[in-house]
């Protein structure tokens, strides 16, 4: 099991979600996919190994049968990482994740810490980042009567940024982006704000949290702005973009070949754009847009050849 684990990935139809996975080589069952969990072991869809001799296993199977391939974990930690790529064909949900000690007290593993690196945006796309309320009273109360446009705050994106989202900030990513997201495993999420919109297929309004959403949401709201580091490397450009207490993020740009050393516990790498070669212990697999894989803590190098970009991330003990 010396080898990289090339994943597939869980589609999830969402009210505000297009067509743009397809750019991705995913292959779309709706005009409204919003979210592939291209690298996940959560519940509510855990991504499948596609080769070696665990071909046909979940990614928590494999968590839970072989630590050795992740760096050893207690028996029963769940795998904390999900990475997915989301496309905001409309605004998300003005929303906010609890934090670690919340989630357990309420029955939840992990909390919710999050980051985005924008793979595309519109020429005015924006996300919803923060509030302007001082105290949660003003927070509670701008929320209980509406008054949205008081409160929130927008700010311009576009693509190449990075933006890094702790829980209890109040967010959303707005209507012309497209995403990869780097989290921890979970998938709670309080709604303040749902712009009134009835779902396609029930005709109602999605529920809203309004209660606990104004008591996990960091008030006043604070900027955690990140300092991208930048290194050269043989034949390419490796950019760290967070190295926060979760998780770090990076973007790995190649042109030529490279030889490289492996992040540990373990390695998780999406392909953004172009294509091109993985070769771990003499044995060579192609690498394509949109692709997912994990170098287990047994690789210490690999090599990549070709022209493309890919965002890894490995989580921080």
């Amino acid at each position: 099991m010396n080898e990289p684990l090339f994943l597939n990935a869980p589609l999830h139809d969402k009210i505000w979600g297009g067509t743009n996975l397809t750019q991705y080589g995913f292959t779309l069952s709706s005009d409204h996919v919003g979210e592939a969990w291209i690298v996940s072991a959560h519940d509510h869809g855990t991504s499948t190994i596609l080769n070696g001799t665990l071909a046909g296993q979940t990614l928590k199977q494999a968590w839970d049968k072989h630590p050795e391939l992740f760096g050893g974990h207690p028996a029963e930690q769940a795998f904390p990482m999900l990475v997915k790529i989301l496309d905001a064909n409309k605004d998300l949900s003005i929303q906010v994740h609890p934090a670690d000690e919340y989630a357990r007290a309420h029955g939840d593993k992990y909390g919710k810490t999050e980051s985005w690196y924008i793979l595309s945006a519109t020429p005015d796309a924006k996300l919803y980042f923060g509030h302007k309320a001082q105290t949660r009273e003003e927070l509670a109360a701008a929320v209980h009567e509406g008054r949205w446009d008081d409160i929130l705050r927008t700010v311009p994106v576009h693509a190449g940024e990075f933006v890094y989202v702790p829980a209890g900030t109040l967010h959303a990513l707005g209507a012309g982006i497209v995403a990869l997201e780097t989290q921890q495993s979970s998938d709670t999420t309080f709604r303040f704000y749902d712009f009134d919109r009835p779902d396609a297929h029930t005709g109602k309004l999605r529920p809203l949290q309004i209660d606990p959403a104004i008591e996990v949401t960091t008030v006043p709201h604070q900027d955690y702005p990140t300092q991208a580091t930048v290194k050269d490397v043989e034949n390419g450009q490796l950019t760290l973009l967070v190295d926060a207490q979760y998780f770090a993020v990076a973007k790995l740009e190649i042109h030529g070949t490279s030889h490289l050393r492996a992040a540990k516990p373990y390695q998780i790498m999406t392909v953004i754009a172009g294509n091109g070669e993985i070769k771990v212990n003499d044995k060579t697999y192609p690498l394509i847009k949109g692709q997912s894989l994990i170098l287990p803590t047994s690789i210490a190098e690999y090599e990549l050849s070709g022209d493309l970009t890919l965002i890894m991330s490995h989580e921080n003990r």
